[in-house]
């Protein structure tokens, strides 16, 4: 998705949830800053080969998770797969890296550095409240990293914008935006219930109910003729 077409929706997700946007430029400063710092800045473009006319699976850290990652686990190996932050995780538990994680650094982090010193590609998301823990953590990561905003990225050099908000539905619009022949997401719960992969005892559960209700809807803006919630 183009930025000025996200651009309509972010304002009507920030309005909604009262979001600050200074806040979250405040955050993609830092990141985009620390990417010079830690890591060799690498463009979103470097994801493409795994995902272009590719069948990918996106997994979400749903109460769902476990059982699919069991029923769809042939499926997991023979595709590209995306891991949404804590899906990492479970992935980690059933023998396979993702091939990419989005994550604003809320999940475990330990899996993630275990995940990204063993090939994934990590994309890491700067919003208003996880300013702290990319200054924090970022420089712990081994392997590849790439930022993402959910703001204009034109004043960033080393940030990318390709639309989604939460870590679930930015998973599906990075496979979308690079033209994935099937996505299949599997761990994606809309009924309310918060599975353990997202590891949320320090989260405010109403609010995350609330961006999963975002997550539903940014997923339905898309094509749906590619997409399958298995």
């Amino acid at each position: 998705m183009q930025y000025q077409k996200w651009r309509t929706i972010y304002e009507d997700i920030i309005q909604d949830l009262g979001i600050d946007e200074h806040d979250d430029i405040r955050s993609a400063t830092i990141l985009n800053e620390l990417l010079d710092q830690y890591s060799t800045p690498r463009s979103l473009e470097l994801v493409k080969p795994l995902l272009f006319n590719k069948e990918v699976m996106v997994c979400g850290a749903g109460p769902s998770l476990t059982d699919s990652l069991k029923k769809y686990s042939k499926n997991l190996h023979q595709m590209s797969c995306i891991a949404a932050d804590g899906a990492t995780s479970a992935l980690l538990e059933h023998g396979r890296t993702p091939d990419i994680i989005t994550s604003d650094l809320d999940g475990y982090l330990p899996d993630l550095i275990k995940a990204n010193k063993y090939g994934s590609i990590l994309i890491v998301h700067a919003h208003g409240d996880n300013h702290q823990v990319i200054k924090q953590t970022l420089h712990r990561f081994p392997g590849p990293i790439i930022g993402t905003t959910q703001t204009d990225p034109s004043p960033f050099s080393h940030l990318s914008n390709v639309g989604g908000f939460t870590d679930g539905d930015r998973a599906v619009y990075l496979a979308d935006h690079y033209q994935a022949r099937r996505i299949s997401i599997i761990g994606f719960d809309f009924n309310g219930k918060i599975g353990s992969y997202s590891f949320a005892s320090n989260k405010n559960i109403q609010m995350k109910k609330r961006k999963l209700n975002w997550c539903e809807k940014l997923i339905g803006y898309l094509d749906q003729s590619h997409i399958e919630l298995l």
